[in-house]
């Protein structure tokens, strides 16, 4: 797998993270071992920034996940976030169901995905589904799983960033494009079953959009539980909704402030944008603010519909 230049395991003290920069150069990317979600992440753009870097992302990772250990890796700064679905049986058959574009994040959390990327050519599809097949092999995975990697825009290159060993939220864009269902099948793996298609039975229709609605403000993304008072979600073809909100349904403040997640499928990516934009205006949320209207700006910008999106897209999104 080809991974970011960096830390050859944990870094067990300051002074050890300032000779891996050194060594490595910078701009370095501190991240927590035991990680998710962005916590425990800092960047670090040279050596006199190391310590306090060092010091605060170990806290937060020691209170978020009870393990402050961390280690280092090159910062691609102007990159795309992309991801392999895979799908891996106890019998020894692991097939990938194509990649995602998850580049459009705020504070390192995912605000849209969607399949197939914009920016892969055939080749590097076809590169980075072998690569991510390849490693489960490897390892004997079973299960589905998602490996994600950066993709540096300068050089044309993809390095291994991690993998989520499980369903992950954005998994409609994939099933929408290969009129598949993921969490079928991994009830069937987990059952024992074996795989009942091949690499070469795996087709991918159109292009698919998911947009996140968060329970959040749009503009300063602080949380916003609540009771919902009106609920109205679209519908018509090529909208799904995965939702457990109704009317009535109070967003508590203890957990992750997803509220729904609208899911649009087209035979292009414009239409699949164009049909975005309609769902999210025939959707009704009262009683708590919502990432909807964020959502709407993003849909509409020039940028986006352009195609040209990295993880850095929100950093200058409100400027433009």
């Amino acid at each position: 797998m080809p991974v970011v230049p960096g830390s050859e395991g944990i870094i067990e003290s300051v002074e050890e993270a300032q000779r891996t920069g050194d060594e490595v150069g910078y701009p370095l990317m501190l991240k927590a071992s035991a990680g998710g979600g962005g916590r425990g992440m800092r960047i670090v753009h040279d050596s006199k920034d190391v310590v306090g870097a060092y010091e605060a992302a170990s806290n937060e990772a020691l209170g978020a996940f009870g393990d402050g250990s961390m280690y280092m890796e090159r910062y691609v700064g102007d990159a795309r976030h992309i991801e392999i679905q895979v799908v891996a049986d106890s019998h020894g058959n692991v097939v990938h169901l194509g990649e995602r574009e998850c580049s459009v994040q705020r504070r390192h959390q995912k605000l849209i995905e969607e399949s197939p990327s914009p920016a892969l050519t055939p080749a590097e599809r076809e590169a980075m589904g072998n690569a991510a097949v390849a490693a489960c092999k490897h390892i004997g995975y079973e299960s589905l799983g998602t490996i994600e990697f950066l993709y540096d825009r300068g050089r044309h290159e993809f390095y291994f960033m991690e993998m989520n060993t499980r369903i992950q939220v954005e998994h409609p864009v994939t099933e929408m494009v290969t009129n598949s269902d993921l969490v079928r099948a991994q009830i069937l793996i987990a059952a024992g079953d074996p795989l009942n298609f091949k690499q070469e039975d795996v087709t991918f229709t159109g292009h698919s959009i998911e947009c996140r609605v968060n329970a959040e403000d749009p503009r300063t993304f602080a949380p916003s539980p609540g009771k919902i008072t009106a609920l109205n979600m679209p519908g018509g073809p090529g909208v799904r909704v995965d939702t457990h909100a109704y009317a009535g349904y109070t967003v508590p403040p203890h957990y992750d402030s997803l509220v729904a997640k609208i899911i649009t499928h087209a035979r292009t990516r414009d239409r699949a944008i164009a049909r975005m934009q309609r769902a999210l205006e025939a959707t009704i949320i009262e009683g708590i603010k919502t990432s909807i209207p964020l959502h709407m700006q993003i849909l509409a910008d020039e940028q986006f519909q352009s195609g040209d999106i990295s993880t850095r897209f929100m950093e200058t999104f409100f400027d433009r």
